[in-house]
């Protein structure tokens, strides 16, 4: 590879308030010696000729294999609903590219699975965006653990308000959420990424035992005026032993909460540590950490470095993603495999089918 900008391919990029505008291009703005987008590719050639000219791209292609195949494109970033994940994710790594899929990889882990073997296969960098992994926040707390901040971890407590699915009324762009069948609800999504992020400061989770429970069975959809069944759980209880054997409990639950909306404690034989947010996607809400340890009663603010932030986006969606970019980057100059992978996207997926077999086994026959 050589030391001109990777090219990037967006597959589902959109002006407007969309996840990969919001996210993704502020992120490679932050990044211009390494990364230009380069093409989209939407659901029509007119979106895509839409995007490409609300971003400045030279490229708008008429299809997805147009742009997985295209010579122009180096990275292809898969930033569509989760249901089609595994065709286009596919499509990429056949024709060689590089990828990097939004969380979850795929609808379910045998999706998952099979994507990591084709990407391994292919030997190309295959990242996913488990962000949250990469906050400077989250780096700090994990670096105070292993420094024996709180000694050693006895147990974990996460209460979090997950957002859309609690909420009662959706739009209708929103509506494919309230399907569970999609793969894109309360646990693949805002659970799923705030453990991939308690798994890297804590370890892994060993035993556990879950309930789901569905308290909003219907969503009105304000801009048709309908109302449409909702089948996505809308409460996430888990309980268990993480692997080290300290004992773990975490309760999302959908909506926002007019008290807690995210508050996670670590406590230890030397100390305590509690980590708080505006919200329970923890992938992109500014992580607040405080903690006491010793003699001392009181927790106070536990701040990571300013050079931690130096350089990247101010705003911590922004940021987040611009970090794993940077890994992603590092990987497909160097031939290192730093980025959030595949690989490690298929772990966890297992916790989180783990917590589906669980939930389901409790479930009325």
């Amino acid at each position: 590879m050589t030391d001109k900008p990777i090219r990037v391919g967006f597959i589902g990029l959109n002006p407007g308030i969309h996840w990969a505008a919001t996210a993704h291009i502020p992120a490679l703005k932050a990044l211009p010696d390494e990364f230009v987008v380069v093409g989209v590719a939407n659901t029509s050639l007119a979106s895509a000729t839409k995007a490409a000219e609300a971003f400045g791209l030279p490229h708008a292609f008429e299809n997805a294999q147009a742009l997985v195949n295209s010579p122009e494109v180096d990275l292809v970033v898969v930033t569509v609903k989760v249901p089609h994940h595994r065709e286009l994710v596919a499509a990429a790594l056949n024709a060689g590219k590089h990828v990097y899929c939004e969380w979850p990889l795929g609808n379910g882990l045998a999706e998952a699975r099979e994507l990591a073997d084709l990407a391994e296969a292919k030997g190309v960098v295959a990242a996913i965006g488990t962000q949250m992994r990469v906050a400077p926040e989250l780096e700090y707390l994990r670096q105070l653990i292993a420094d024996g901040y709180v000694g050693e971890v006895l147990s974990t407590t996460l209460v979090a308000s997950g957002g859309p699915w609690g909420g009662g009324e959706t739009d209708a762009a929103h509506a494919y959420l309230y399907d569970k069948s999609n793969g894109a609800t309360l646990l693949t999504i805002p659970v799923g990424h705030t453990l991939a992020g308690m798994r890297d400061v804590l370890g892994g989770f060993g035993d556990l035992s879950a309930r789901m429970i569905n308290r909003r069975n219907t969503m009105y959809v304000t801009d048709t005026g309908e109302t449409i069944p909702s089948t996505a759980h809308d409460q996430i209880l888990v309980h268990g032993a993480l692997e080290s054997g300290a004992a773990f409990s975490i309760h999302y639950r959908g909506g926002i909460s007019r008290g807690t909306n995210l508050l996670w404690e670590i406590n230890g034989t030397e100390g305590d540590i509690q980590v708080t947010g505006a919200h329970g996607h923890g992938q992109i809400v500014q992580l607040s950490i405080r903690g006491a340890n010793g003699d001392t009663s009181a927790l106070a603010p536990l701040t990571p470095p300013a050079s931690a932030y130096e350089g990247w986006p101010d705003n911590s969606v922004a940021r987040n993603v611009a970090r794993v970019y940077a890994l992603i980057g590092q990987d497909i100059r160097s031939g290192t495999r730093s980025a959030p992978s595949f690989r490690d996207a298929v772990a966890l997926h297992e916790t989180v089918d783990a917590i589906e077999r669980s939930a389901a086994a409790k479930e009325p026959k």
